[in-house]
């Protein structure tokens, strides 16, 4: 389809997807974005931490700044002959933009620079400042993208007042949903221990399976808190379980366990830690442990940033968005706790990660307005 036929951020969005930055690859994304910026006034920092590109852009030099967060990266497309059309090769059919990171989150970036353009051009003296903060490091371990680049900043003692995190947050129609936290996600990986031997002989072994089985259950019954007005309750769920040596006349000698709760902020990783090898030592098991946290809960109530995009979202759209904790992590996680405001905006998640990953051409237009029209609240 010509370039003429497409909006400036369709058409950013085409140019983005079709470089095939499978993470943590970046592919030149990154480069086409500094241009953009670089064009209207932005300051940029390239910053590259392992093989990991990442950079830092802000205009304005003085006063609170709102900062749009995101990534390059996208997640592998899985046989390329499942999709309908090539997932590096964008196009528009029926009015829906296909290709990988389309919604996951090309769109979004697009949406953002192209709302920036429009913002400074209309407002080329406008208070405070406007910050990216893009990774290629977001789909994959997430150990050298945003974690890197606030750390980087917190070293030069600069802060994030406001930040727009463009994950797809969207459910029926765009905007409907606007993410105001995430959950925690600590993660864990047991072994069990006891002693191999024969079925036959089961006093000459000690069968670690069921020795773990009733610390299992009370895992899965235990009652860890009860949510609160944002949040569920917190989850506890065994992902992968599994002993033995192949052998059907084998008493295993170890299992294997990987688990994973999702918590609210009614509860710390450190009383989790605590409260589950409480109930291992109970059952006085021979155990391994180890942790790792993922993110802590964090949670950004109503104040300038929810009450300019939510002001933002119903100007354009005529619908009041949902304020929404669910979902999975993002990088928000790392950003939250620096005492900035969080929120996710973006476009609607039903095809994320997927075979022929798509989303609304018009959606994406109208998530541009939601992003120039946010600027607009917050900074004029």
């Amino acid at each position: 389809m010509p370039q003429t036929q497409h909006s400036a951020t369709v058409q950013l969005a085409c140019d983005l997807i079709a470089r095939p930055s499978v993470t943590p690859e970046d592919e030149g994304c990154q480069a086409l974005m500094i241009e953009r910026l670089e064009r209207i006034g932005f300051s940029v920092q390239r910053l590259r931490f392992g093989e990991v590109d990442n950079f830092w852009a802000v205009r304005g030099d003085s006063g609170p700044i709102v900062v749009f967060a995101g990534h390059t990266d996208v997640v592998p497309t899985g046989p390329e002959q499942h999709w309908q059309h090539p997932p590096f090769a964008p196009v528009v059919r029926d009015g829906m933009l296909l290709g990988r990171g389309a919604a996951d989150m090309k769109g979004s970036l697009a949406a953002m620079i192209v709302a920036c353009e429009r913002f400074v051009a209309e407002h080329p003296n406008h208070s405070g400042r406007i910050g990216f903060l893009i990774t290629s490091d977001e789909e994959g371990p997430a150990a050298n993208g945003t974690v890197k680049v606030i750390e980087w900043l917190q070293e030069r003692n600069e802060t994030i007042d406001w930040c727009i995190v463009g994950e797809p947050s969207s459910t029926t129609v765009v905007g409907d949903v606007i993410k105001n936290g995430r959950r925690g996600s600590l993660g864990a990986e047991l072994t069990v221990k006891g002693v191999q031997g024969h079925v036959a002989y089961p006093h000459l072994a000690d069968n670690p399976i069921h020795a773990f089985a009733p610390a299992l259950a009370e895992l899965a019954s235990t009652h860890w808190d009860s949510g609160n007005e944002f949040f569920p309750a917190t989850s506890f769920q065994v992902s992968n379980l599994n002993s033995g040596t192949g052998a059907t006349n084998v008493i295993p000698g170890e299992a294997h366990v990987v688990f994973n709760f999702r918590f609210s902020t009614e509860l710390t990783d450190a009383e989790l830690r605590t409260r589950t090898e409480a109930i291992l030592d109970r059952h006085e098991l021979n155990y391994d442990l180890t942790w790792k946290l993922s993110g802590q809960a964090f949670l950004t109530e109503r104040g300038d940033l929810v009450d300019a995009v939510v002001k933002a979202v119903a100007d354009t759209t005529g619908r009041t968005p949902e304020l929404s904790t669910s979902g999975g992590t993002s990088d928000g996680r790392f950003i939250a706790p620096t005492g900035a405001q969080v929120i996710e905006l973006g476009p609607i998640n039903a095809t994320i990660h997927k075979v022929d990953e798509c989303i609304s051409a018009d959606d994406l237009d109208t998530l541009t307005t939601v992003y120039c029209a946010s600027l607009t609240n917050l900074l004029v």
